[in-house]
């Protein structure tokens, strides 16, 4: 018996709840994957420990990585897509640029 695995070997599931997987290596475009069980061909090259939509995610939705939420999908995102700053923002951190990181930190003093 020949059962299609659940999910390719090449993605990290961290917890059940988890509507996103991690990449195990960097995912070239064209790239074919099982997950849960469903084919994807990837659109786009994937890199190494980036995220995929484990399933199709509607505009707002909250992503969900080791169990908890770690932001929301600024646009429909379809299963394997690659989740990033294209499409992906924080809820809960702001993100700051190097530069801005400066503005936190007063040189004239010792």
């Amino acid at each position: 018996m020949n059962a299609t695995p659940m999910f390719d070997a090449r993605l990290i599931l961290l917890s059940p709840e988890d509507n996103c997987v991690i990449a195990a290596t960097t995912l070239e475009a064209g790239t074919t994957l099982v997950i849960d069980g469903e084919t994807v061909v990837l659109g786009k090259t994937v890199s190494l420990a980036h995220k995929l939509a484990r399933r199709a995610l509607a505009m707002g939705e909250k992503v969900i990585r080791y169990g908890a939420p770690i932001g929301h999908v600024t646009a429909d995102v379809a299963r394997g897509e690659h989740l990033h700053l294209h499409n992906l923002v924080s809820d809960y951190l702001p993100t700051y640029t190097h530069d801005d990181g400066h503005s936190f930190v007063d040189h004239d003093k010792p």
